[in-house]
């Protein structure tokens, strides 16, 4: 029988390949044409503790849809996984996925499917779909944000993903750089450095994403009575003038801005595309777009912090870029 990735590899740019999204609660199978079109097959609970439960969920979701196997071409995986890959060695880590954990996930996976896979973080392959079909494409370096329940991002530069040591690359989630205190409307307020679940304070995690803004809302305004603090109606209420939705958000615009526009400095990023949750915020989006541009170096008059193109099929259709260009 000839080698699965070797067969694999030779047939990937022409034809359609499996690509899955995994996450700690769902998994997704889909087939991805050339021209980056999805057809979705199947979803299922992810079996997250158990490996040999997990690769044989996989195994029976491709033998549903075995339709892109041919006598010359066994169709390669691409998986978008909620944890991190090493690109040395393969090893995975996913906090959501314990079953891959210390796993050389690609080949491990290549021998129990006896087909070519290829694995990368969901953040990373997200910025690669943008790279190459969405937002950002046609620029060299894009940068992609990720403002869902918290906050994550990719990097890519001439339609290639930049995966830095141990997988972890465009992870400004982390790390204690939010500012302490910012000025609204000529007052100064002060926040505390938020404990994060990295182990550190002081992450943009703790206040960028929807669970931030709603940490940065309490903390500003309390439990007042009548006070909604889901993200959704704080931005709502927001776009509505509502005073302390509106000094909410402006706390949130004032320290984002500053790591992001740092992100912008370092990367050299022409376009920053926005993913997760808070892209569909067309608004907020814009106006932090206007917090960013007066921050960085090179100065623009057109948008740098775009909302993405993709929202859940992102991760999907950047896994089949990735083996694509394997």
């Amino acid at each position: 029988m000839p080698d699965p990735v070797t067969s694999s590899s030779k047939a990937t740019h022409q034809t359609a390949i499996y690509t899955a999204d995994i996450g700690g609660s769902f998994m997704r199978l889909a087939a991805c044409a050339p021209d980056g079109s999805l057809t979705l097959l199947a979803k299922q609970p992810t079996p997250a503790h158990d490996w040999t439960q997990f690769a044989d969920a996989l195994a029976s979701m491709l033998a549903a849809h075995a339709h892109l196997d041919t006598a010359q071409h066994r169709a390669p995986l691409a998986l978008s996984i909620a944890g991190l890959v090493d690109p040395l060695d393969g090893v995975a880590f996913s906090a959501n996925l314990p079953c891959i954990t210390g796993r050389p996930l690609a080949n491990a996976l290549s021998m129990r499917l006896n087909r070519a896979v290829y694995a990368a973080n969901d953040a990373d392959c997200l910025a690669l779909a943008e790279a190459v079909s969405g937002a950002g494409a046609g620029h060299r370096v894009v940068f992609t944000a990720v403002l869902g329940t918290g906050v994550g991002g990719g990097l890519v530069a001439d339609g290639r993903l930049i995966r830095g040591a141990g997988g972890v690359t465009g992870e400004w989630g982390h790390g204690p750089i939010v500012n302490t205190q910012c000025v609204i409307d000529g007052e100064t307020l002060h926040v505390p450095r938020f404990a994060c679940g990295c182990g550190q304070s002081g992450c943009v995690d703790t206040i960028g994403g929807a669970r931030g803004i709603e940490r940065l809302h309490a903390h500003l305004h309390g439990h007042l009575r009548g006070l909604s603090h889901d993200s959704h109606a704080i931005i709502t209420a927001w776009q509505q003038g509502d005073a302390a939705a509106t000094r909410t958000l402006a706390v949130w615009r004032e320290l984002v801005a500053d790591p992001l526009a740092a992100v912008v400095n370092v990367t050299g990023a022409s376009v920053v595309t926005v993913g997760g949750g808070l892209a569909s915020a067309g608004a907020l989006v814009a106006w932090l777009d206007l917090a960013v541009r007066a921050r960085v170096l090179h100065r623009r008059e057109q948008a740098l912090v775009v909302p993405g193109r993709y929202r859940d099929e992102g991760g999907l259709i950047g896994a089949a870029w990735l083996a694509r260009q394997a």
